[in-house]
């Protein structure tokens, strides 16, 4: 099914623009929360500053070892769920537009309005330690591209 209209905007099964993520059938980005979840290895969590370690060099391209450029997907370690290369080798977009978080607890939020720049998060292969870490927050026009940035697909599980 079709996630996404011209605009950008997620559609539900039946075609209609929606905010709930979990209406979406199709492929799409992930929410900003759905990528955080992913990268700090989910339930199965150590609570690592990067994707699967806290030493960057085992589970990260960066400023530091890329040589600058990008490198095959799964050449350093997985994190805890397997998941390869969340932090480092390229920015990752999600569907969240960037702004401040919620004052309130929120479960999977979904900020996917019209907005002027998008959430990029695992940092990438030009950047330093700190904006490879799982909780940093970077954010890119959507009609930026370049060398740096990527995306992983997701898709809402209907049980």
């Amino acid at each position: 099914p079709t996630a996404y209209d011209n605009n950008g905007n997620l559609l539900d099964k039946d075609g209609r623009v929606t905010t709930d993520i979990t209406k979406v059938l199709g492929y799409r980005l992930p929410s900003e929360a759905e990528w955080e979840y992913a990268a700090r290895g989910g339930n199965k969590s150590k609570g690592y500053n990067y994707s699967g370690s806290n030493n960057e060099h085992e589970v990260a391209w960066y400023f530091y070892n890329s040589r600058n450029k990008t490198h095959k997907v799964g050449t350093k370690e997985p994190n805890e769920l397997g998941i390869y290369d969340m932090s480092g080798n390229v920015s990752e977009w999600c569907s969240d537009c960037y702004g401040p978080y919620s004052s309130s607890a929120l479960t999977n939020p979904c900020n996917s309005t019209a907005c002027s720049d998008r959430v990029s998060r695992g940092g990438c292969w030009i950047n330093i330690e700190n904006y490879i870490r799982v909780v940093f927050r970077g954010y890119h026009s959507p009609s930026s591209t370049g060398s740096s940035s990527g995306f992983r697909i997701a898709r809402t599980l209907v049980f």
